[in-house]
């Protein structure tokens, strides 16, 4: 299928429903509505709270079934075009597959009509940043770039306008990968940690929605790992694809790595000086590894000197460590994207100080242990808030060498408490930084939601 509507003219006569009303599928819906199929959204919130949205779907020709019961006759659609947000392995989603529907998604879709090169970026942390680079580096280089995916914008509305000279760079989430039966042509796979257990339950079930990234590749394809992290280097042996190491901690004798404060690619075509360091304006060596993933996802595509540009005016993506503002010497920072234990975590390495940290929010299902850890090495005064709060406190006070360190807990009941405190704690020459270590789900919408909240509340003080 070469267009959208060659595809949609193959769902003419049958029953379509599409779960979900959120960024990723609403374009979907409406394409669908446009394309005059027939079209049931089922959606969990309860009318009251999608009101607006709702009444514009019904007047597009939807149907709708919302509430507690959204899932209740999903078994009954011939397509099921899923939200991330839901697994496939929901025992309702399930029944439907074993009763001959047949599930899919919008990223599912889109990899399916896409006409051009699809570069995907996934891993636990990293992700955005990653898949911002290699989009600027390509833009640099006088390419014609489409960027989506989980970073927040979805791609399939653009397919009909795509080129097979254009490229399409996609950030790809677990949610997202699960269940695909496609590979980008350039997989890229930052690192992998302990992550959305509360949707996965298993680390292996996690591991094995993020294979998807690279398992059904083509010889000619290419696949990125990163030698520093044990699960993607042993990943790295199954890739059917050419594969690319990338190291900060050692030389390779091929791929990407660190030599005499720059970043260098070795390759059959020889050795060569691609970065130095200090071209770098994001704080932070994880944000060295996302320029070395990037880097080995446009080797051969993208000269040396656009990747040198790019680094000379990129100074990063909003809610990662994100400069929010000076006052009375204390530096506000937004790290909002910290959402898991080991996005905070490199986010502490980030600073050579000892930080006022505010950290907890909603509860994926993951230790704290190691974060306790780094926590009494690397942060002076904790401000603890959200669902996690209890479990990160106890974490902390349990990590060797907490009685003596001096680290100081302050519980917040909210953000606002939380900012507060700090504000009222911090001194001249201080840094105060968000970054929650979990989700945002247990007060706000999302991870953006929480970072735009917090940027608020610090430029009112």
């Amino acid at each position: 299928m070469s267009t959208t509507s060659e595809y949609f003219e193959t769902l003419r006569g049958r029953s379509i429903a599409v779960i979900g009303m959120g960024v990723s599928n609403t374009p979907l819906i409406r394409m669908l509505l446009r394309a005059e199929l027939k079209v049931t959204v089922c959606d969990k919130s309860p009318r009251e709270r999608v009101e607006e949205q709702a009444s514009e779907l019904e007047s597009l020709g939807a149907k709708l079934r919302l509430g507690p019961d959204y899932l209740a006759k999903i078994h009954k659609a011939d397509i099921i075009f899923r939200t991330p947000g839901l697994s496939p392995n929901t025992p309702e989603l399930k029944k439907a597959v074993e009763e001959g529907s047949i599930l899919t998604s919008e990223m599912e879709l889109f990899f399916q009509l896409c006409p051009c090169k699809i570069i995907g970026v996934t891993g636990s942390d990293g992700k955005t940043t990653t898949t911002t680079l290699i989009s600027e580096f390509l833009k640099e280089a006088g390419r014609n770039v489409y960027l989506g995916g989980n970073i927040g914008r979805p791609l399939l509305p653009d397919v009909d306008d795509m080129t097979s000279d254009d490229c399409a760079v996609v950030e790809l989430s677990s949610f997202q990968l699960m269940s695909m039966d496609r590979s980008p042509n350039v997989a890229v796979f930052t690192n992998l940690s302990p992550n959305h257990l509360d949707y996965h339950h298993t680390m292996e079930e996690y591991t094995q929605a993020k294979l998807n990234i690279f398992c059904h590749q083509k010889p000619e394809d290419r696949a990125i790992f990163n030698y520093d992290n044990d699960i993607t280097r042993s990943l790295s042996k199954a890739a059917a694809g050419k594969t690319m190491l990338f190291s900060r901690k050692q030389k390779l004798e091929e791929g990407v790595y660190l030599r005499d404060g720059a970043i260098w690619l070795t390759n059959d075509m020889g050795s060569r000086e691609v970065l130095p360091l200090d071209s770098i304006h994001i704080p932070g060596v994880h944000n060295i590894e996302n320029y070395m993933a990037a880097i080995g996802a446009v080797d051969g595509i993208v000269p040396d000197k656009c990747v040198r540009a790019v680094a000379q005016r990129f100074t990063g993506v909003e809610h990662r460590i994100e400069l929010v503002r000076e006052l009375d010497g204390v530096k506000y920072y937004n790290d909002s994207i910290g959402t898991s234990p080991t996005r905070t975590m490199a986010c502490l390495d980030s600073f050579a100080q000892k930080l006022i940290m505010i950290a907890g929010g909603y509860d994926k299902g993951v230790p704290f242990t190691q974060l306790g850890r780094a926590m009494v090495e690397k942060v002076k005064v904790l401000i603890l808030t959200g669902d996690t709060a209890p479990a990160i406190k106890k974490a902390v006070e349990e990590a060797e060498g907490y009685a003596e360190s001096g680290l100081k807990l302050i519980e917040a009941e909210s953000l606002p408490a939380a900012v507060s405190a700090a504000r009222d704690i911090a001194q001249d020459g201080d840094v105060v930084v968000l970054s929650p270590a979990c989700a945002a789900f247990d007060r706000f919408k999302n991870f953006m939601e929480r970072g735009k909240v917090f940027k608020q509340l610090v430029n009112e003080l």
